[in-house]
């Protein structure tokens, strides 16, 4: 029985190693970063790909396989149903439309929201898919990414403006990805939408890449807002991230 618990830790680990790594990688690099013997890996993925987990592409490599997407499905809508209590607090305490999003491919989607009470408040229907760089989830979302990846993902969906203060140059972008990381939040300054001023924050820790997100009007959103906003929204997503880790017990 312990052998059968412990080859399961190790298949769930060799797909996290697969999802970190942007979901393929070579058995070597397995090797690598797993610290498992070669046979011990081969023996592991051979199941995963037989159930559908995993999949062996022409070159040998190893992938994600298709099987996942169902589980993922399934996962993204809870998050947004665990997520409403966390959200329903930052709406309290902050009184601005409350947001959570993922990253899922090349977008953000937004997989939960609970509305301000404001009459003008900000609305984000919950499955919409936006392009990154021009939101403040977006950017939350890429803070998260090493800056290959980031540039990787900038190149296939491009940049295009959305208001005059959108971020359209990479370079640009990835500098403000290194402050975000280094302050902790993103502020999309009306980049999506003029009159709209969001602070995001990421959820550490989170089983996919995560960020929790407030937005509202620009006249209420001010720049002085965000002092008093952002330690709020640290404190909801660091709780929040602490209950979606698993039971250490």
């Amino acid at each position: 029985m312990a052998e059968a618990v412990r080859s399961l830790e190790r298949a769930f680990e060799l797909l996290e190693h697969l999802a970190d790594a942007g979901g393929e990688m070579a058995l070597s690099e397995l090797t690598e970063v797993s610290g498992l013997p070669m046979p011990t890996i081969y023996r592991l993925m051979r199941t995963l790909v037989n159930r559908g987990y995993v999949r062996q592409e022409p070159s040998k490599r190893y992938a994600l396989g298709p099987r996942l997407i169902k589980l993922g499905e399934g996962a993204g809508r809870l998050l947004g149903s665990w997520a409403r209590p966390a959200l329903t607090r930052l709406v309290d305490e902050v009184g601005e439309t409350a947001n959570m999003a993922i990253l899922e491919g090349d977008e953000a989607v937004y997989v939960a929201q609970v509305p301000s009470r404001h009459s003008m408040r900000m609305f984000t229907e919950v499955g919409r898919r936006v392009r990154p760089h021009c939101t403040g989830v977006g950017k939350a979302l890429l803070s998260q990414l090493p800056e290959r990846r980031v540039r990787e993902i900038l190149g296939r969906t491009g940049m295009e403006p959305q208001t005059p203060n959108t971020f359209t140059d990479p370079d640009a972008l990835v500098a403000e990805l290194a402050r975000i990381r280094e302050r902790g939040y993103a502020v999309d300054d009306e980049e999506q939408e003029v009159g709209v001023r969001c602070v995001a924050v990421p959820l550490p820790g989170a089983p996919a890449l995560t960020a929790l997100s407030v937005s509202g009007p620009s006249a209420r959103m001010k720049p002085e807002t965000v002092d008093d906003v952002v330690p709020v929204m640290r404190d909801v997503a660091k709780r929040f991230a602490a209950e979606l880790s698993p039971d250490p017990s």
